[in-house]
């Protein structure tokens, strides 16, 4: 794992410096009798077997471009392993080994060893000492091309290249869009229990490329990210009142949202990045406010002699979810994201034990992700908007603060066992099925997931 020092340069990619003309690019790819193949994955809302995947180490340009092709065919393949959704053949069963990938493959190889779909690719280095990295898809059973791409980078930035790629594959594969190619920020957790040290904290989903955004002097809290991927915005806890700040991922800049007076709680951007979303404590209640970034003018959402927490807005900003107790156990409600009337979605079947927090907005909008705590245990769930189809996807001690993959197929959340131990993420797709625990260089707690990379940049 690459673990570098603040502070974070600019994303290299984007859609202009990645991709390669677009359709024009994929349509160079293609073979003449490239037909619409069937081979596809059907995810039902259960258990799915993986599909078996033969993923070719890609075919080096020159010797020295070998090291770096295997780089990018290992991560497609943990990428894909890791979906849950896809079953990478080991290497060692191939029958046929790939030199040239516009020759089209001998298919019954391919069978031989029950691959459904096979990835073969090239790694080529450039006159400019760029990279150029093409792969192809093919399905077995048809013997047909079901789609290619070529793209151009800097040689630091295979990885990126990989998780693009994967993201083609799964999203041809499956029919939904892919999530790999999308950063997680954390907040780091080092030191003992009683001098614990928090810093904020980005990586790679996969846990690589981890940086460090804040140097760990003041307490750091509730990272979140803006929708075009670039900024977050967080608390820190500091001299005197807690504040919320802006940070541009690109820049390293930080700006000052605002300095409230009392606490303020789980700042959180609207889907159009103009407003954040916000809980502030005036004196032993707190109740929910946005804020315009433009104006930073702030209105007034709801008005209660309750403690309203946890807001996250809908993918169309039209309307929130937010965690209260002003039924007596904090509970999860929704209302307008203008204010108004909120709507109770959360009723445990053992209303005397069981209370709701941290909901958060699935990209999709087809779910709400909560933590439910009852019976001494800390389960993460999802549920639909209007509260029904509740289904708890992993339940032990101390699990807290899901946040969805950009394609809403996947739920990432920390589990502290208490202890001397500390917090670790782990993963878990919405079926409740293929649990992960996510590497990170040490403790780390509160992640929150990015919109898909290269369909926000560029």
């Amino acid at each position: 794992m690459s673990v570098k020092p603040f502070p974070l340069p600019p994303l290299p990619l984007d859609r202009r410096q990645v991709l390669l003309g677009g359709a024009g690019a994929a349509a160079g790819l293609l073979l003449p009798s490239m037909a619409r193949a069937q081979t596809k994955l059907i995810i039902p809302e259960g258990n799915v077997a993986p599909m078996p995947i033969a993923i070719t180490n890609f075919v080096a340009g020159s010797p020295s471009d070998a090291e770096v092709g295997n780089g990018v065919t290992q991560v497609i393949t943990n990428n894909l392993k890791r979906s849950g959704l896809f079953n990478p053949i080991d290497q060692a069963a191939f029958i046929e080994r790939i030199s040239n990938i516009d020759v089209a493959p001998q298919f019954q190889n391919w069978k031989t060893i029950n691959a459904q779909a096979l990835v073969t690719g090239r790694m080529t280095r450039q006159p400019d000492g760029r990279l150029k990295a093409e792969f192809r898809l093919w399905d077995v059973a048809s013997g047909q091309q079901l789609t290619g791409q070529q793209y151009f980078t800097s040689p630091e930035y295979w990885r990126r290249i990989a998780h693009i790629i994967s993201d083609q594959i799964y999203e041809r594969l499956t029919g939904d869009k892919g999530y790999f190619d999308s950063r997680v920020v954390f907040v780091d957790e080092t030191g003992s229990k009683e001098r614990r040290v928090k810093r904020l904290a980005i990586m790679d989903q996969d846990g690589a490329n981890v940086r460090y955004l804040t140097r760990g002097s003041d307490l750091v809290l509730t990272p979140r990210f803006s929708p075009n991927s670039q900024e977050i915005t967080y608390m820190e806890f500091g001299q005197g009142d807690p504040k919320v700040y802006l940070y541009n991922i690109e820049t390293g800049q930080r700006e000052i949202v605002g300095n409230f007076p009392g606490m303020t709680f789980a700042p959180r951007f609207s889907p159009d990045g103009q407003r954040v979303i916000m809980s502030l404590q005036q004196g032993g209640n707190s109740n929910l406010f946005a804020m315009d970034l433009r104006s930073r003018s702030t209105t007034r959402l709801t008005d209660t002699p309750a403690i309203d927490t946890s807001p996250s807005y809908s993918p169309d900003g039209t309307r929130i979810c937010f965690e209260s107790d002003r039924g007596g156990k904090p509970q999860i409600y929704v209302m307008s994201a203008s204010g108004g009337a909120a709507q109770r979605i959360s009723f445990s079947k053992d209303d005397n034990n069981g209370s709701y927090s941290t909901p958060v907005w699935s990209p999709r909008g087809d779910y709400i992700a909560f933590t439910k705590q009852g019976g001494g245990q800390f389960a993460i769930g999802i549920m639909k908007p209007d509260g029904s189809g509740e289904r708890i996807l992993t339940s032990g001690y101390h699990n807290e603060g899901p946040t969805f993959a950009p394609n809403g197929r996947v739920v990432m959340f920390f589990r502290d066992p208490g202890g001397s131990s500390g917090p670790s993420l782990f993963t878990v797709d919405i079926s409740g099925r293929n649990e992960q625990k996510v590497p990170t260089p040490g403790f780390a707690s509160d992640p929150a997931w990015s919109p898909l990379l290269s369909s926000t940049s560029g």
